[in-house]
């Protein structure tokens, strides 16, 4: 959705990814709300809670090594000792967003997976599930960014509407409330989705993935420029900035024409979406 040659890049070539530190900084403070919750609730306090980023930061380090580069021309440690302060104050925000000695979530980083009628299969990590006595839903995922202006708003709730149609294709039961904590901002949003919600997700799912499978059999995988481009790591690969793509690594076809198609109108979707998976992020 953000840029169909960056999917490429990414999906496709697996370039690799340069470590960013807002990046890093997000799994580091996800990673110590997760943990908070095996303390019994009156030891969830903000002192515990930013006790947890050292250790939290170690084995962030031993899973992936090559986020040492980071902070590689950091000599003294300064950038770094900013960067975990950053990490605290994030944290403690929380604290004001949310009280969690009050919750006793049913599910934390919850991999779900599901398939659509079609075939296509749908699959993302919930950062958590909370479940009322009464039954009801609710999910809610952690940003370290700041909320969006209400224009833009849409787009930050797509990957929680995303979450919900796989948990209500699951359980059968549509999630009460989507909620997105912003610990950047200081604000928390929500959405209650009903049922016609995730029928348009689904419908627009899988309009997607018609053109992915397309893109993917022809190769033809367009730069869409944004603000967000100056952010990209493949700049130097991309047509916008004078780059060339690398050799695409699957077999193609031509894009038919109307009369090469006889007549026919049949969507894309066929074998390669049957398949396929799109995973929420």
């Amino acid at each position: 959705m953000q840029c169909p040659l960056l999917y490429r890049f990414r999906v496709i070539d697996k370039l690799p990814q340069k470590p960013s530190e807002a990046a890093t900084r997000g799994t580091l403070v996800h990673a110590v709300l997760e943990r908070l919750f095996d303390n019994p609730a009156p030891e969830r306090t903000p002192v515990r809670a930013t006790s947890l980023i050292p250790a939290q930061w170690d084995r962030l380090l031993e899973s992936k090594p090559e986020l040492a580069e980071l902070f590689a021309e950091d000599p003294e440690g300064e950038r770094l000792t900013r960067w975990l302060a950053e990490a605290e104050r994030l944290v403690e925000r929380w604290f004001s967003l949310e009280d969690p000695t009050r919750l006793e979530p049913a599910e934390r980083e919850m991999f779900v997976e599901t398939e659509l009628e079609s075939g296509l299969r749908l699959r993302g990590v919930i950062d958590r599930i909370d479940v009322a006595p009464t039954g009801e839903v609710r999910i809610v995922d952690y940003k370290t960014g700041k909320a969006p202006r209400p224009e833009y708003a849409e787009g930050a709730l797509f990957q929680m509407k995303f979450y919900a149609l796989v948990i209500w294709r699951l359980r059968g039961v549509v999630p009460r409330r989507l909620q997105l904590v912003y610990l950047g901002s200081g604000d928390v949003m929500t959405y209650d989705p009903v049922v016609a919600d995730l029928e348009r997700v689904e419908r627009k799912l899988l309009a997607l993935w018609d053109a992915i499978s397309l893109a993917t059999e022809t190769g033809e995988w367009r730069p869409r420029p944004t603000k967000l481009c100056g952010w990209c790591d493949h700049q130097a690969l991309c047509p916008e900035f004078g780059g060339t793509p690398p050799v695409y690594p699957l077999s193609v076809r031509p894009a038919e024409s109307p009369q090469d198609a006889e007549g026919r109108m049949e969507p894309v979707r066929a074998e390669a979406g049957r398949s396929g998976a799109l995973e929420g992020h």
